[in-house]
């Protein structure tokens, strides 16, 4: 496998990842650095140790890790998803309601506001995006086994483009979230459950993209 072959496999296996960081953004609403390079980092480290993993495990799971991983990836990045389009809802609800309220006189002073900046990260769920996103990368370590790759700088590659990429969908995702509000998260919830949906028929050979 030449540098070429190996970038495009590596932004390929990013995709996902990228997506799922501009979810992470829309969530969180505001940049900063901390955010966006913990992300990069766990997104990064997940797609570069999987290939590894699939790669000295090829001959004995293969067949089995390719049976259910498109189901095990659709239920984590679906259940993530309505979960942040059930927040994102009952906020813009919340929202309506003070709206209502300071239109009708009363003090809007609301005791449990969403800081500015939006959610913080959560690191279960950062994780579990990260796993969800890099089961793919789990299989092609099995085929970089069969063609007798260098494991170590594909790995290191795929791990090096997934960080930039996701830096960048944090900080993008975070621009149009800060306009949009609790719709952001709506946005980002329907994002990742569509990512997820994506994945399953994909790989159930229902659509190809």
């Amino acid at each position: 496998m030449n540098i070429i072959e190996l970038l495009l496999t590596s932004v390929g296996l990013a995709a996902d990842a990228f997506s799922v960081a501009t979810c992470r953004g829309l969530e969180a609403r505001r940049f900063t650095w901390k955010n966006g390079l913990l992300t990069g980092l766990f997104f990064g480290v997940f797609q570069a140790v999987m290939p590894v993993i699939g790669f000295y495990l090829a001959e004995f799971f293969a067949d089995e890790i390719s049976a259910f991983d498109h189901w095990l990836a659709f239920a984590l990045l679906g259940f993530l998803g309505a979960k942040m389009i059930f927040e994102g809802a009952r906020e813009v609800h919340k929202k309506r309601l003070e709206k209502r309220s300071a239109a009708g006189g009363e003090e809007n002073k609301p005791q449990n506001t969403e800081p500015a900046e939006g959610k913080p990260f959560r690191f279960r769920e950062l994780i579990t995006m990260s796993f969800a996103t890099s089961i793919d990368a789990l299989i092609v370590g099995v085929t970089f086994s069969a063609v007798g790759a260098n494991i170590w700088i594909s790995a290191a590659v795929i791990g090096a483009v997934t960080f930039v990429l996701s830096l960048f969908g944090v900080f993008l995702g975070s621009k149009i979230g800060s306009k949009l509000g609790g719709f952001s998260e709506i946005a980002g919830g329907a994002i990742l459950f569509l990512l997820g949906l994506k994945i399953l028929l994909e790989h159930l050979g229902i659509i190809s993209f």
